[in-house]
C-alpha cells in the first residue's frame, strides 16, 4: 500500500487520480489545489482533498519520507520547494541556467522564469504514454540514454547538479518520493557551488539553477 500527494487538481491532476487508483493499492491519496471548486470537481470518495497552495503544502507537511509526490501544476515542483527550505537559513538567488548547458542537453527551450526545459522528443507527446525502457512509444526508434542519466553526467565546474528522478506510477504520471528531496536538501545546504536542479523521466526534464548563501539572509 502506497500514499500519494497529488499537486494539483486540474486536468492532469485529475487524470493522475484517475490512473493511480486504477493501477495502485493505495493506502492514501491526498490531491492538494488552492481553487476549492476544481477540488470539488474531482469526485472521488476514496481520496483527501486539501485547499491549500500546492507548495505551501510540500514546504509545512512533514510527512514520512516514503510519499509520492505527482506534480500536476506549471511549477517546477522541486525546484520551489528547494528554495523555499533553503531561505530559511539563508539568500536564495534564482539564477539561469549557464548557456552552455544548451550545447549538452537534447531540444533545449528556454521559458518564464529562468527555467530550462529539455526532450528528446521534437512532438507532443500522448498524454497516457507508458515510458518504454528502451524504445520511443510513438517512433519506435530505440533511446540511447535515459535524460536523467544524461542530466546527472553533465559537469559544470562551478556548479553542482542534482537531478531528480520521475518514475512512471502509471501511464502519463510521473512521480518522486518526498525523501529525494530531504537527500538534496541536505547535500545543497553544505554545497559552495551554485545549484543546478533537474526533474526529469526517460525523454523530459526540466532545469533550474540557484545560488544559495547561508546565513545571509535578507533584512
Amino acid at each position: 500500500m502506497e500514499s500519494f500527494w497529488i499537486l494539483g487538481a486540474g486536468h492532469f491532476g485529475s487524470l493522475a487520480v484517475q490512473r493511480i487508483l486504477a493501477r495502485k493499492k493505495v493506502s492514501r491519496l491526498v490531491v492538494v489545489d488552492r481553487d476549492v471548486h476544481v477540488l470539488g470537481k474531482l469526485g472521488e470518495k476514496s481520496l483527501e482533498t486539501v485547499e491549500q497552495d500546492a507548495i505551501d503544502y510540500l514546504v509545512h507537511h512533514p510527512g514520512l519520507g516514503s510519499e509520492w509526490i505527482v506534480p500536476a501544476i506549471p511549477v517546477h515542483v522541486a525546484f520551489a520547494w528547494l528554495c523555499r527550505r533553503l531561505a530559511e537559513e539563508g539568500t536564495v538567488t534564482p539564477l539561469a541556467a549557464p548557456a552552455v548547458l544548451d550545447q549538452q542537453i537534447p531540444n533545449p527551450m528556454r521559458g518564464k522564469g529562468a527555467v530550462l526545459y529539455t526532450s528528446f522528443a521534437t512532438f507532443r507527446c500522448p498524454d497516457d504514454c507508458d515510458e518504454p525502457q528502451e524504445s520511443c512509444t510513438v517512433t519506435g526508434e530505440v533511446r540511447e540514454a535515459n535524460l536523467f542519466d544524461l542530466l546527472r553526467n553533465i559537469a559544470l565546474g562551478d556548479y553542482q547538479t542534482f537531478v531528480v528522478r520521475s518514475h512512471q506510477l502509471a501511464p502519463g504520471v510521473g512521480g518522486y518520493q518526498l525523501l529525494v528531496l530531504w537527500r538534496i536538501l541536505e547535500e545543497a545546504r553544505s554545497t559552495e557551488k551554485d545549484i543546478l536542479i533537474a526533474t526529469a523521466c526517460r525523454c523530459h526534464g526540466v532545469i533550474n539553477a540557484l545560488r544559495f548563501n547561508r546565513g545571509a539572509q535578507s533584512a
